[in-house]
């Protein structure tokens, strides 16, 4: 087992997405601190890494603030005597369009993403670097964050900003060894089960049967456990030189995402004054695509009409 004698902090891993990645954590090796809102959740999370044989602990608590982030780094020392791995999968949902969401909606998305993903990182950092420790940082993005939602504002400019946040710590913390990277996954979750895209993937998963192929392969669609193998993978000293990536997973696609890169320049002697863009805007005719644009679903894939 390649994580074996590491420690993880997953949080948000009472259960979807994140039980998974601290279920595999566990599985190579790794003791691992869960972190859920729901205590019975959180206890259920650790049972079913204990019976496996594995090593886990929890911590009830909300992240976002500071004290919850110390709370994780501290449970990690205290219970298995040290700390080498931070998963931060934390996250809810308030979907609206921009004129129904409140602030409230706004702020919640916001501090739990992404003020969450800073705090833990801040605090497991600040541990490596303390004790000496070439740790492995591995935040949580989403699609949303690189292409756009509709309805989901707070949402896109959380996981948009994790990902900013992660291309500038992989600069800060080069000299300490320790790497991070965002991973962007495409799984069957409590919120794409409501999508009715998706209705014969996720009915097949529940099923316990195979996604189709359709899903798995052209729209790198697929189970929480995909996702999981990157996490894992990328919390191991053979990832040592992966740094500042956003890495996209799903079904039986991997994707490496690129940086914001300038497509094209244009140039103008004296500048682009008011006047000149009047007259001709360069990139017209170039403008970039926003969300994400799926293919036709198959007819046999097509989800059954609603009952009257």
């Amino acid at each position: 087992m390649s994580l074996a004698g590491k420690v993880a902090i997953v949080t948000g891993s009472g259960r979807g997405l994140g039980l998974s990645y601290a279920q595999e954590l566990a599985r190579q090796g790794a003791a691992v601190v869960v972190n859920d809102v729901d205590e019975k959740v959180a206890a259920e999370a650790v049972a079913s890494i204990t019976e496996a044989g594995g090593k886990a602990v929890s911590v009830v608590a909300p992240v976002g603030t500071t004290e919850t982030a110390k709370a994780l780094v501290t449970s990690a020392v205290e219970n298995f005597g040290r700390l080498d791995i931070l998963v931060t999968n934390a996250g809810v949902l308030r979907d609206k369009s921009i004129l129904k969401m409140t602030d409230e909606d706004f702020d919640l998305v916001i501090n739990v993403h992404l003020r969450g993903t800073f705090t833990c990182v801040r605090e497991a950092y600040g541990y490596f670097k303390e004790n000496n420790i070439a740790g492995r940082i591995i935040t949580i993005g989403s699609p949303t964050g690189q292409r756009g939602n509709f309805g989901q504002t707070n949402y896109a400019a959380a996981k948009a900003g994790i990902v900013g946040m992660v291309r500038t710590w992989a600069m800060e913390m080069k000299r300490a060894g320790v790497t991070v990277n965002a991973v962007i996954p495409v799984a069957a979750t409590a919120m794409t089960k409501t999508v009715p895209f998706f209705a014969k993937a996720v009915e097949a998963d529940e099923r316990g049967e195979a996604m189709p192929d359709f899903f798995r392969k052209e729209l790198g669609f697929g189970t929480a456990d995909d996702v999981a193998g990157l996490i894992a993978f990328l919390a191991t000293e053979e990832a040592g030189n992966i740094t500042g990536q956003a890495i996209g997973a799903g079904g039986d696609r991997l994707q490496l995402w690129s940086h914001p890169e300038a497509i094209e320049s244009a140039f103008n002697d004296g500048g682009w004054d008011f006047e000149t863009l009047q007259e001709r805007f360069p990139f017209a005719d170039m403008q970039q695509s926003v969300g994400e644009k799926f293919p036709e679903l198959p007819a046999e894939l097509q989800p059954e009409p609603a009952a009257k």
